[in-house]
């Protein structure tokens, strides 16, 4: 795997509508392999190889993350918030933070008290976070009103392949996209290929339906984290049995085409990758639902990754999934047909 790219990806802040930041490195990293790399007024960045071709099949991935914004600035210093996503808001609370500003970073904590747990619904609007300041005029010389906000948390390696950071979802699909495109090239890949890292999935998924009318592309392969089945809180019955190191994972959904996840499997059988199934009654609840639907409608399939605790400062991934996505994306690419 290519860490420092990975870990440089997973230390960024990129709080939905503030990507930027993943956007720079992912530019920095993939203006040597690519012909071409576009980036749009929403921050949405799109690595091209092969522009010539008619064929044109988008990858797309997710850049932002989920994570608070400031709302307010109280006279006595304290910050008041409102999420950007689906923030878990029992995770916060006496939780060290990292603010994004526009002079770099500054640092603080979401107040925490016993009886704060006890509230029936707790939310964003019980956070306060301290930074120190004095007083509001203090706080303001330090931040401003829409920083970003994220967990203060780390990248760790755990036994057996494993690793844990913040936001693998889905910051770990853009650098397999990425990767496969490297991969694909090295392999001979002739059509075009359209690596998008997509901005506001966690919160209007604008950036999907943007990049993909922009494009038009012949067909999408979506990727993103999905949940296993093998730890607390979680039912197969109702999505299938996934495992983490189990592979890469196709979806059984109304909105995937049948023949591309048949094509996924032929390419990680020729070359030995194991693949699970998950299954959706519905949308994917992905970007792919976007991209589904713009231009004249577009054939989508979804290369899912393994991912215990979606959501929690703490995820959970396992490099044998990352390589065998990378892999598997970069076969199809390379042995594409129209």
């Amino acid at each position: 795997m290519n860490e420092k790219f990975l870990n440089n990806l997973l230390n960024s802040i990129s709080v939905s509508g503030y990507e930027e930041q993943v956007q720079d490195i992912v530019t920095e990293e993939m203006k040597e392999y690519t012909d071409e790399i576009r980036r749009d007024e929403m921050q949405n960045l799109t690595c091209i190889l092969n522009p010539e071709n008619d064929v044109r099949i988008m990858l797309s991935a997710h850049a932002d993350e989920i994570g608070l914004m400031i709302s307010n600035i109280r006279e006595d210093g304290r910050l008041q918030v409102i999420d950007r996503g689906g923030i878990v808001p029992a995770t916060y609370p006496g939780r060290q933070v990292r603010i994004k500003t526009k002079n770099g970073e500054v640092y603080g904590v979401v107040e925490a008290y016993r009886d704060l747990f006890k509230e029936e619904n707790l939310g964003t609007k019980h956070f306060l976070i301290d930074i120190g300041a004095k007083d509001r005029e203090d706080a303001l010389k330090n931040v401003s009103l829409g920083d970003p906000i994220v967990p203060d948390t780390h990248i760790r390696k755990m036994t057996n392949g494993k690793f844990t950071a913040r936001a693998l979802d889905d910051r770990l699909g853009v650098y397999i996209i990425m990767e496969a495109i490297k991969r694909a090239k090295e392999l001979g890949c002739k059509v075009g290929v359209y690596g998008a890292s997509t901005t506001g999935e966690e919160t209007t998924k604008t950036g999907a339906f943007w990049t993909s009318t922009r494009i038009n592309p012949t067909l999408a392969i979506v990727v993103d984290v999905t949940y296993t089945s093998d730890c607390s809180g979680m039912n197969p019955a109702e999505m299938g049995t996934v495992l983490l190191g189990g592979g890469p994972v196709l979806c059984n959904s109304p909105i995937v085409v049948k023949t591309l996840n048949a094509k996924m499997e032929e390419c990680a059988k020729k070359v030995g990758i194991p693949v699970q199934r998950e299954a959706a009654s519905r949308l994917s609840y992905t970007d792919g639902d976007k991209i589904h639907f713009s231009n004249q409608g577009v054939p989508m399939v979804l290369v899912s990754i393994p991912l215990r605790y979606m959501h929690m400062p703490a995820e959970v991934a396992d490099e044998k999934d990352v390589e065998g996505c990378v892999e598997l994306i970069a076969q199809f690419l390379a042995n594409y047909n129209a």
